[in-house]
């Protein structure tokens, strides 16, 4: 936009400014009465793509400022307070970035009081986290290779899994009793471990494949192998071409997973992802057959406990740095590393792991760099709280002052960017706005619960001028998702040379309950498991 453009964008903005705080269930109401030759045509195709019927009833704020000046261009409703769901993330993981900074490593310990006489152990193992979400299986094979390299082939007392890093609270504020089983919802510890490099930690992955024949059990494997998670399997084998009606849930409160429904015989391997009740004592599971197949045998029991101050460490593992979780963080929309970020942000600055430390350290580190904390309440990492309040000015609030920072590079290019179809490259947004004037430019946080739609980031008009934005839509009955990427779109395609054609957003189907979904990737399509 030229600097013509500017001034004349700014004075219609100050000339509705009594308008934009108004309800979107009254479309009409909210048009500005622009004043011949102040109008833009970018203002009356934002306006317009706000005045879509998917927004009756329901709440919009969106909020378009310059990048480099931090002026407003655009604001619908921007002051009112919104659910963002995963642009929560945006709080919680520049405020990591700067807190614990972008070299940061979490690590996890083995230590021992007890003397090695003879190859043996003559007490208690220890296993310490300290709040690893990276954990794998390997990281805890790697432990067991220097515990055997230190001369013990055998521990006479207990392995003993102490998570005291963090507090004992497993599970946020608000979060829905009936999300508890899911991936996206799993428990918080200081000692967990992950299936995958999707690092979906507190987590373990079902594999089904159809029995031999039909009517046969369906064949099931633990990843990793693991006598923490107790399988009890009445599936079963249905016939080529049946439907697939698999259901994998854990019981309240066990580790008790139940196996339901029937696999059609030509199905192929499928995979489920479980929460597991207290995750440090499934950690402790893993790394004793890990122990094991090292040749160091365990006499005792795993036990949940404290390690002594006095304990020495016998064994060491790092994980990759803030600076590089900020990819899987961010693309995927990993829950629980937000949460496990709050906790250790709690620990390492206010000697307190646990979520009102941390997220007082969030709050601090926004209000920093201009954010009106007064005005907003953050409630956790991730956004699967439902108590979350932010709005779209203090998330653009926080997109302008982050490019400030050192580390600011990192963290935007762990952002999703639109239409980049690889999965740690595109992450949530990889099937939104392809092949658009937004496609590989758009860096952006996805947002989303039942009834809730977010998207904030940074984009590029046609001329080269970079915006920062934040919408976030509540309590909308059919999604207004594809208004989102028509904003993006319309964003990306602006230039002041030449009119632009108005992006029309395509049609949504009803917002569905979430509960009733197949686990899939959040965001792209019809899979949105995740708060992303």
């Amino acid at each position: 936009m030229s600097g013509r453009g500017l001034v004349a964008f700014a004075a219609v903005v100050a000339a509705t400014a009594g308008l934009v705080g108004q309800s979107a269930g009254a479309p009409g109401a909210v048009q500005a009465a622009a004043q011949p030759g102040q109008a833009t045509g970018l203002q009356q195709q934002l306006d317009t793509l706000l005045s879509d019927a998917r927004f009756q009833g329901s709440q919009v704020g969106l909020v378009v400022r310059d990048a480099t000046t931090g002026e407003t261009l655009y604001d619908r409703n921007g002051s009112t307070r919104l659910l963002p769901a995963s642009n929560t993330k945006l709080f919680s993981s520049a405020a990591a970035m700067d807190t614990l900074g972008p070299g940061f490593r979490f690590h996890t310990d083995v230590l021992a009081t007890a003397p090695v006489r003879g190859g043996k152990l003559r007490g208690d193992l220890y296993l310490k986290g300290f709040g690893d979400p990276t954990s794998l299986e390997s990281d805890y094979v790697a432990l067991a290779k220097q515990v055997a390299a230190a001369g013990i082939k055998r521990v006479d007392g207990n392995l003993i899994a102490d998570d005291t890093y963090f507090d004992n609270q497993r599970l946020g504020d608000s979060w829905a009793w009936d999300d508890e089983p899911f991936y996206y919802s799993a428990q918080i510890s200081a000692l967990t471990l992950a299936p995958n490099t999707d690092y979906d930690s507190g987590t373990a992955i079902v594999e089904s494949l159809p029995g031999a024949k039909v009517g046969a059990g369906v064949k099931l494997r633990l990843v990793p192998a693991n006598g923490a998670v107790k399988l009890v399997n009445t599936a079963t084998t249905g016939a080529a071409g049946s439907a697939n009606t698999l259901s994998i849930e854990r019981d309240h409160g066990t580790n008790i997973v139940r196996v339901t429904g029937s696999v059609p015989a030509d199905d192929t391997v499928g995979q489920e992802w479980v929460t597991v009740w207290e995750p440090a004592l499934y950690a402790a599971d893993v790394f004793r057959r890990a122990l094991t197949a090292q040749g160091v045998r365990v006499d005792g029991r795993i036990r949940a406990a404290a390690a002594p101050a006095t304990a020495q460490r016998i064994a060491r593992d790092e994980s990759m740095t803030v600076g590089e979780l900020m990819n899987p963080y961010l693309k995927l929309s990993n829950n629980m590393h937000g949460e496990t970020l709050v906790k250790a942000m709690g620990a390492v600055a206010k000697a307190n792991g646990s979520w009102p430390a941390g997220l007082g350290v969030v709050t601090e580190y926004a209000k920093s760099v201009g954010v009106a904390t007064s005005t907003i309440r953050l409630s956790d990492g991730s956004g699967l709280s439902r108590k979350v309040n932010v709005t779209a000015s203090s998330v653009t609030d926080l997109l302008v002052a982050a490019q400030q920072e050192p580390w600011f590079k990192q963290w935007y290019d762990a952002l999703p960017i639109a239409g980049n179809p690889d999965r740690f490259t595109g992450g949530t947004l990889r099937s939104r706005m392809a092949n658009t004037p937004a496609a590989n430019n758009l860096h952006g946080k996805t947002g989303s619960l039942t009834g809730v739609t977010a998207l904030s980031g940074y984009v590029s008009t046609k001329d080269g001028r970079k915006l920062v934005f934040s919408m976030i839509s509540n309590n909308y009955l059919t999604t207004p998702r594809p208004v989102e990427d028509a904003v993006g779109v319309t964003l990306a395609s602006w230039t002041e040379q030449a009119p632009v054609t108005a992006v029309k957003p395509a049609d949504a189907k009803p917002e569905a309950d979430r509960s009733l979904q197949p686990a899939g990737d959040e965001c792209g399509g019809n899979d949105w498991l995740k708060a992303c």
